[in-house]
């Protein structure tokens, strides 16, 4: 079996998180990755405190096992949601879209985790300095809030400059990509487009099919103009999002107005004007599984890639 000293960190069987997705990674789907041996996350997104809180007593009633949250920074709820996750105990805590260093303190002061998700190396560096206990390193592949390195360039770069576990995100969605980048030097992974089609994951289906149905070139990255991009699935929101971006009779403003609320319309199926976040690998993404089932493959997978090519391409 595949460990690494991240699974000793956060008590995990498998060195895997499942990604802060918002407004699909609940409680429950969170429950189901830690019970199956990962890491478990629940987005906060931009939902209120109280909505977070709940989640949390939903997860924590069906598992007992670690499992964190993802703190959204650019949330107006954050400084909300931070508290929540020190009075309900969370043990780890993931962070994303902005600078965590303003909790940081405090959370760590509570015996939290903190796992920043990093788009550089000067940033992972920074986060490292302020007590993170590992580090995030997610390349412009994935779904969501990106940047623009590719995980293959950040990962072996941010696990040279730091000494604190680095988990890879971006592009990852089997045994061969886990196995690629622990020979970058990451000591986990994290995963969230392969998660969309869990069974145990309640988007609605017809999120589900458009991930099933992608293809390599099937998503885009939109919102660069206003300095904080999101992959998703070409859908025609995504696509007049895109048109409209380069318009310069469109204000940031509007553009903004345009994406509100587009994440939750798109977990109710709304291909109109919903946004379904979704990264480069969805087109290796072929069937609906339990969690348990695509973690336990991956691992399988990992643990024969690495055997195999030591045998074929070390020569003694």
């Amino acid at each position: 079996m595949i460990r690494s000293r991240l699974c000793d960190l956060l008590g995990i069987q498998y060195p895997i998180l499942q990604g802060g997705m918002a407004w699909i990674a609940d409680g429950q789907l969170a429950a189901a990755v830690s019970n199956a041996g990962g890491l478990g996350i629940i987005a906060a997104g931009s939902a209120p405190a109280d909505w977070v809180r709940e989640q949390i007593r939903l997860a924590r009633g069906l598992t007992a096992k670690p499992f964190g949250v993802n703190v959204m920074l650019m949330s107006p709820h954050a400084a909300a949601i931070a508290q929540v996750v020190v009075e309900e105990q969370v043990p780890v805590v993931t962070t994303g879209a902005g600078n965590p260093a303003p909790f940081m303190e405090a959370w760590m002061a509570a015996g939290i985790c903190v796992i920043p998700v990093v788009p550089s190396v000067a940033i992972a560096k920074r986060m490292a300095q302020k007590g993170a206990a590992a580090i995030i390193a997610e390349g412009g592949e994935a779904g969501g809030h990106v940047g623009d390195t590719t995980t293959m360039a950040l990962v072996p770069q941010v696990a040279d400059a730091v000494d604190i576990p680095v988990i890879a995100a971006g592009g990852i969605a089997d045994g061969r990509g886990i196995a690629a980048v622990f020979a970058l030097g990451a000591s986990g992974v994290q995963l969230g487009t392969r998660f969309l089609v869990a069974e145990e994951c309640k988007i609605h289906q017809h999120y589900k099919d458009l991930v099933l149905k992608a293809k390599d070139r099937d998503t885009v990255a939109t919102g660069k103009r206003l300095g904080h991009p999101v992959r998703s699935l070409k859908t025609p929101f995504s696509r007049r999002f895109a048109s409209l971006e380069y318009d310069s009779s469109v204000t940031n403003e509007e553009l903004e107005a345009l994406g509100v609320g587009a994440l939750q319309r798109a977990v109710l199926g709304d291909e109109q004007d919903g946004c379904f976040v979704a990264g480069q690998i969805a087109g290796l993404v072929a069937r609906e599984q339990t969690v348990a089932e695509m973690i336990t493959e991956m691992f399988a997978q990992a643990e024969a890639v690495l055997r195999d090519r030591a045998k074929n391409f070390i020569q003694e």
